[in-house]
């Protein structure tokens, strides 16, 4: 397709979309009406439900659906609860056409007007081009975008530029169970022909600026468990004469991270790549507003001074956080007591080439060697009862180059490569089982609030992220056709 046929077939595109925004906006309002809460057990129904109007708008598109039954979970009361079905949904078989498979979830966060909402946060509301309500960015909004670009197409008779695929599912915020197991029983029949996966759950770095997600750092959550005996102790009588788990646990605690925030674990450092200048090229045109950002976090000063800085500390360098202590009296006034067992909670937000069994070795072996110093009799028991990995992608594949030429026709500029100083479970589970490019590909901007109160996508983002996924349509189709002519012209010579 030449370049010009390639503008009035997007002008053709972008068209549509702006005179039928109002019709996506509607399907939006239906989508947010329903209270799909995954937490909360009562509400499962609702969440099945929304699984319905899903798969629902898929067939209306034409694709082949099929609501693949997961069964049922245990909560932690006895009871059994149906968990959602997960949608697996078909539009296209053109040889010729690369396959995408987009993930996303319809399943949403708890809320109530009474948490502090301004408005129903189940009745989608605009207020100054804001659409708020519970699911608008996460993750309604961008999985509703990414069907009505596909619909676009159908509505204009073109030819489907790539065919697609549907991951849907409605147990993303309460763990995505049952999902791993799917995808690995699917591999060989459901995606044995995808070529890439596209996720849209995530947000800008920026209120303005688009960018393409490219890593997230994992998560490990360890348990440091300190015991003196089978019962607490009065202060009175023993204070003073025995060595107190509580005192042990401080000391603990206070061993694993210094006053600048590096951690004192030796090696931990160790298996963390080196800076290349291409990487770090990537951050200087970044757009990121240190003093916003400070002055969200509400705290007065930040560890790191620059905007390199803070963003290498938050994306590609491990980081230790205390998070608490349990079985120490934590209510108002004074309770004169020595606990008999006490747990710290901490966790290390590891990066790419971090093992996570070499990381609790370190963590475990740093933490006897520090108590063994203090020659105290109490039981020490450290324990790592989550461990989820990092998950890093390939900026130069196909799949970005296509993502970053549509962003530059829909935005009028090249969006931030950017990581998530978060843990995105789903990005590494479909990476690891398929092995295959994913990408994450945020429409949603900085301040849409998920999880939060008062959660929104505003109108400019939920439709001109609809354009740019077909725009992206359009540039993955060309891109993945020259790969396949210059591989095929390799072959021949």
């Amino acid at each position: 397709m030449s370049s010009s046929s390639s503008l009035v077939l997007e002008m053709e595109i972008f068209q549509y979309i702006d005179v039928h925004q109002s019709d996506f906006i509607e399907d939006l309002k239906e989508w947010v009406a329903v209270e799909s809460d995954s937490i909360q057990p009562d509400l499962r129904k609702e969440v099945i439900r929304m699984m319905a109007l899903a798969a629902d708008k898929l067939s209306a598109l034409g694709a082949t659906v099929n609501l693949v039954n997961l069964g049922s979970h245990q909560l932690p009361d006895g009871q059994d609860l149906p968990l959602p079905p997960v949608i697996l949904g078909e539009l296209g078989k053109d040889p010729q056409n690369p396959t995408v498979c987009f993930y996303g979830h319809v399943d949403v966060q708890p809320a109530k007007k009474e948490d502090g909402w301004k408005t129903d946060p189940y009745t989608l509301t605009e207020i100054n081009g804001n659409l708020y309500g519970r699911g608008a960015t996460d993750n309604k909004g961008p999985v509703l975008a990414w069907i009505n670009a596909v619909e676009t197409f159908r509505a204009l008779k073109l030819a489907m530029p790539v065919n697609f695929k549907f991951v849907i599912e409605g147990m993303e915020e309460a763990g995505s169970l049952g999902l791993e197991k799917l995808l690995g029983e699917e591999k060989q029949h459901f995606f044995s022909d995808v070529d890439y996966i596209v996720i849209s759950d995530n947000l800008w770095l920026s209120k303005k600026k688009p960018a393409l997600t490219y890593g997230s750092r994992g998560n490990a959550c360890f348990f440091v468990e300190v015991e003196c005996g089978s019962k607490d102790l009065h202060s009175g009588t023993f204070g003073g004469i025995i060595h107190e788990p509580l005192t042990d646990l401080i000391a603990l605690l206070d061993s694993l991270v210094d006053p600048t925030g590096r951690i004192q674990i030796p090696g931990i450092y160790d298996s963390v790549a080196a800076l290349t200048e291409e990487e770090r090229k990537l951050y200087e045109s970044i757009e990121f507003d240190l003093e916003e950002h400070k002055n969200n976090s509400g705290v007065k000063k930040f560890l790191y001074g620059t905007k390199e800085e803070i963003l290498l500390h938050l994306w590609r360098y491990p980081s230790l956080s205390i998070h608490g202590i349990e079985g120490a009296f934590h209510e108002p006034g004074i309770k004169t007591v020595i606990p008999a067992k006490v747990i710290g909670k901490f966790s290390i937000r590891q990066v790419p080439h971090m093992d996570l069994s070499i990381v609790k070795q370190q963590v475990v072996e740093h933490l006897e060697g520090v108590f063994s110093k203090r020659n105290s009799p109490n039981k020490l028991k450290v324990s790592m009862p989550l461990g989820a990995k990092p998950w890093l992608a390939d900026v130069n594949d196909p799949v970005y180059k296509a993502a970053r030429r549509a962003i530059k026709t829909v935005f009028g500029e090249d969006p931030d490569f950017i990581r998530d100083g978060s843990t995105i479970p789903v990005a590494r589970m479909f990476q690891t089982i398929m092995q295959k490019s994913v990408m994450m590909f945020p429409i949603g901007a900085a301040d849409d609030g998920e999880h939060s109160q008062n959660e929104k996508i505003s109108r400019h983002n939920y439709i001109e992220g609809t354009k740019v996924f077909a725009a992206f349509f359009l540039e993955i189709s060309k891109l993945h056709q020259h790969l396949c002519e210059t591989s095929n012209t390799e072959t021949n010579n």
